[in-house]
């Protein structure tokens, strides 16, 4: 395994247009946060769970947004802090490697890491905002959950009384368009493709992968479990994130 670290390594030092990045759950378990659809995920333990971040069951069933407000005000991203995955892709960044930081997380650790606001591209949205369903108002989660704590169980719009959700893409939902293109953008330039911490199974995310190697990229997977692009990819690195990308980016120069 050290001799493909050693041979992706080198392929991201030699990258002239850069390298882009598609981050899932994975790369923030060392934070503290578990993900979905790994042997302990949160879906994999809970299958009911997942209803609580569905569309359909939440703007239909009062008692699922009550819970959903719960698990946001109990979500251990709100106080989680980056982990030495997050801070290589900084350390990337000042490189000046890295064209986009494509992530399907919703946790703001990229953000708090220190890679710039404009390189993230953040396809599911953010966690940390919540909007009203009906005028599209915008206010703090924080807010929200202020009013939780005064006794409200299912904080309306303050402007419409609409539902509110936080800012992210559920299921059901489509992805923003503009986001959805400016990450196909990105996943066409580039020398390396960076999969990490993500199973790949949820499109249209999974496909960035296609298309950055249709557009000549070399693509490098590294994730703890198996994906459908295994067998496609030049490279697949099963080692713990937090390890293998600071290896990754060893000796990286900062940018002039």
């Amino acid at each position: 395994m050290t001799e493909l670290i050693d041979v992706v390594r080198e392929w991201i030092r030699r990258a002239d247009d850069g390298v882009t990045v598609l981050t899932g759950a994975g790369i923030s378990t060392d934070s503290g946060i578990p993900d979905y659809r790994g042997p302990r995920g949160v879906w994999t333990t809970d299958p009911d769970a997942e209803k609580l971040v569905t569309y359909g069951y939440y703007m239909g069933d009062e008692d699922i947004r009550r819970r959903s407000w719960l698990l946001r005000r109990d979500n251990p991203a709100r106080l989680a802090g980056p982990n030495a995955g997050h801070g290589a892709l900084v350390e990337l960044e000042r490189a000046g490697l890295l064209n986009a930081l494509i992530t399907q997380n919703v946790d703001g650790l990229h953000r708090r890491a220190g890679n710039s606001p404009e390189k993230i591209i953040e396809l599911h949205g953010t966690m940390f905002f919540v909007v009203c369903t009906d005028c599209d108002g915008r206010t703090t989660l924080d807010a929200a959950l202020e009013r939780i704590e005064m006794g409200e169980d299912d904080p309306r719009c303050l402007t419409c009384g609409g539902i509110q959700k936080t800012a992210t893409i559920m299921f059901g939902q489509g992805l923003d368009h503009g986001v959805l293109e400016r990450a196909a953008m990105a996943a066409q330039i580039g020398d390396v493709f960076l999969a990490i911490g993500t199973t790949l199974q949820v499109e249209p995310a999974a496909s960035l992968c296609r298309v950055a190697q249709e557009s000549g990229a070399k693509l490098v997977i590294v994730n703890a479990g198996e994906t459908p692009y295994d067998e496609v990819a030049d490279a697949v690195i099963r080692e713990p994130i937090g390890e293998v990308l600071p290896e990754l980016v060893k000796g990286l120069e900062p940018a002039p």
